[in-house]
């Protein structure tokens, strides 16, 4: 849209996960041109099956959920890059532009200028130390997620804090066998969790764990101990807090929330003025759903943002009525990519026939 005011791009959205993805699919197909900078990996891409994502299937996996939708921005003409995005520095609005501002994009040795960001970086799980079970084959990161897998199944809850005790107690609304691992460090949860774990038929394991076994296709089935006993679980859950990816959110000086995350508001506005912040970075429970959820918003936010028409009447004083030359407001790439795509109302239907007037 402000391609031909000198930007490169409209939006650029920094991270490749579900959030990141949908913010740049509602972009595109809202008319903005639009680059996804990924470096890989995260925590979608961690999945071994998809759960609780309507309309897909469990047995696919992380990667493929994650390449679908990366062809799918791509096919709405969508620029997605591999790449580690260095820096994002404000600059001020381009000679000939209405947009007040922007930013300059350093990822892979080149540069680029955009008017918005949307920051989708996420952040990584604390991993325990070994021995441990394959991610997603014993080793979980999502009670929301997984919970489900282990109704009826012996259950470990890793970690020394709160948070370890009160998943343990949540997991008994699935099964009746689940213990707390401390692996020889002591409990540093409160008294009234203490008081409370005590009234729940939850075991504390503090003795370090020393071996273990999977079963023939690759899942946990239990853990050895120092003291010489063997426990038998299906799978579990890390307790051990998070890593946020948050270099571009330290660089530009966003505001954060009491627990670290990224403060916005519904749309995923940041205390930076053109800067966005979804998914994982953000305030709320880390699912896909959610996430899609926020890029969703973002997106179209961006979008009002940006969109070209209603010119308003300070716009039209300053630049004139809107001619037939100004529209669509689309670029000249986006709108081929547009008119030839197969969901697009003028594609070619084979299937098509002309019915006569009787």
């Amino acid at each position: 849209m402000y391609t031909d005011d000198g930007f490169d791009y409209d939006v650029a959205v920094v991270g490749g996960g579900p959030a990141g993805l949908t913010s740049a699919l509602y972009a595109t197909r809202l008319g903005l041109d639009t680059l996804v900078v990924d470096r890989g990996g995260g925590r979608a891409a961690m999945m071994q099956e998809t759960h609780n994502v309507i309309g897909i299937e469990e047995h696919v996996s992380g990667n493929e959920f994650l390449q679908t939708a990366r062809e799918q921005v791509q096919g709405y003409g969508a620029d997605v890059e591999r790449g580690l995005v260095e820096d994002v520095t404000p600059i001020d609005g381009l000679d000939s532009s209405p947009v007040d501002g922007g930013f300059r994009v350093s990822f892979n040795d080149e540069t680029v200028d955009v008017c918005r960001v949307v920051l989708a970086t996420g952040f990584a799980d604390e991993r325990p130390d070994p021995p441990l079970p394959r991610t997603g084959r014993g080793l979980h990161y999502c009670l929301h997620c997984d919970a489900f897998m282990f109704v009826d199944e012996p259950v470990y809850v890793m970690g020394t804090t709160d948070a370890a005790a009160y998943v343990a107690m949540i997991m008994l609304n699935y099964t009746d066998d689940v213990d707390v691992l401390t692996r020889g460090d002591a409990p540093e949860w409160s008294e009234e969790t203490a008081t409370m774990l005590e009234a729940h038929p939850v075991d504390v394991v503090t003795e370090e764990i020393t071996g273990m076994t999977k079963r023939g296709d690759g899942w946990l089935e239990s853990f050895e101990f120092e003291d010489g006993t063997t426990r038998q679980y299906t799978g579990g859950f890390p307790m051990y807090g998070s890593n946020y990816h948050d270099d571009l959110v330290e660089s530009l000086g966003l505001e954060r929330t009491d627990d670290g995350t990224v403060a916005v508001d519904d749309h995923g506005r940041t205390s930076v003025d053109g800067v966005y912040a979804v998914g994982d970075l953000t305030p709320g429970h880390n699912q896909v759903p959610i996430a899609m959820g926020e890029g969703a918003n973002a997106g179209i936010a961006v979008h009002k943002d940006l969109r070209a028409f209603p010119r308003s009447l300070e716009a039209i004083e300053e630049y004139g009525a809107v001619s037939d030359a100004d529209v669509p407001a689309v670029s000249a790439g986006l709108k081929a990519t547009a008119v030839d795509h197969d969901g697009h109302a003028g594609y070619p239907d084979e299937q098509s026939e002309t019915v006569a007037d009787d």
